[in-house]
């Protein structure tokens, strides 16, 4: 044998046998008739030997053909068998998902997904950590990784789940002392929580319209290390933050914080799903975000509809500070 053998021609070879003519195997392959018989022509040059007598009526297998095709059919049910499994493998969610998210987003949002997911695969085990750290894939052997905000190790494949903005909040009780004329300037010299799961807990920059923009730098008068913790003490009216809507929506559409510098905004950060360096996802991966990826829509439709919400919860605001009671 001079050659390395193709694989690749076997299934023409036990068409022609298991049909009876080269015309029938083209048939049930798809392929010309001329392409069968150019391939076991060459399958046999490869092997050296006849595996197939042709004759004007018919082909025939030679004795050495018959032998060849017993392992042949083999092969190629073996090989159908493996390609099987593998689909079923790539369809249908196996073994354990690992998983990490932020603390706070992972409570809000990858929890629930989570939940959802085990009704639909309860044969399936997760393994989740929610951490403000961010870990790497080769530190921590993660299926998928769940970062909010801005990303910026590009070294491994990342995908958009959806986006939030942030907002400026405090409570009711603090609202009250806030000047009515109150700017991105004027929050400077408020008490702040700096949210030391942040980069940059203090420094913000606001936005209003297209042209005019602010940045300020705060000085905290308590450190949180955790987003929680930070959360816990403006919601007790200790000091104001910054939050991510999913964190805050409800509280400022209940009342319970209310959105200072309506008028203003702040940069819009993106939730995005990290995976290790490989070219496929497994289904575990690939359901598990579909579901995450269903919420986060729902979410920013809900968020769209509770925008009246929002702004009637700013004009609260200005109650608040004119007469000490919070406005409907």
């Amino acid at each position: 044998m001079t050659e390395l053998l193709n694989l690749n021609r076997l299934p023409f070879f036990a068409a022609v046998v298991e049909t009876g003519s080269f015309t029938a195997a083209g048939d049930r392959l798809g392929v010309a008739k001329a392409v069968v018989s150019h391939q076991v022509k060459k399958l046999e040059e490869e092997l050296g030997v006849t595996l197939l007598a042709r004759t004007t009526r018919r082909v025939q297998s030679t004795e050495t053909g018959r032998l060849f095709y017993d392992r042949c059919a083999v092969i190629l049910r073996d090989a159908g068998s493996a390609f099987a499994d593998i689909s079923s493998s790539a369809a249908i969610p196996t073994g354990t998902l690992a998983i990490s998210a932020p603390i706070d987003y992972g409570a809000m949002a990858v929890g629930p997904a989570i939940a959802l997911f085990m009704q639909r695969y309860p044969h399936m085990r997760v393994d989740v950590t929610f951490d403000d750290n961010v870990f790497d894939f080769s530190e921590k052997s993660l299926d998928v990784a769940i970062r909010v905000g801005w990303p910026t190790d590009s070294s491994y494949p990342a995908q958009r789940l959806g986006t939030f903005q942030q907002f400026l909040v405090g409570s009711p009780a603090l609202a009250r002392h806030l000047p009515l004329r109150l700017d991105p300037k004027a929050v400077e010299a408020l008490p702040w929580v700096a949210n030391n799961a942040l980069k940059a807990p203090l420094r913000w920059q606001f936005s209003r319209g297209k042209s005019e923009k602010l940045i300020i730098e705060a000085r905290s008068s308590i450190s949180a290390d955790k987003t929680p913790a930070a959360y816990a003490c403006v919601l007790a009216g200790a000091a104001v933050s910054v939050f991510p809507d999913f964190r805050v929506a409800g509280d400022i559409a209940a009342g319970r914080l209310v959105h200072l510098l309506p008028d203003w905004t702040l940069p819009t950060g993106g939730i995005h799903s990290i995976y290790p360096a490989t070219r496929f996802r497994p289904a575990k991966v690939r359901l598990f975000i579909e579901i995450l990826k269903r919420q986060e829509r729902a979410r920013t439709t809900a968020a769209d509809g509770t925008g009246g919400c929002l702004r009637e919860s700013s004009k609260a605001v200005s109650n608040i500070q004119s007469d000490g009671t919070a406005g409907s």
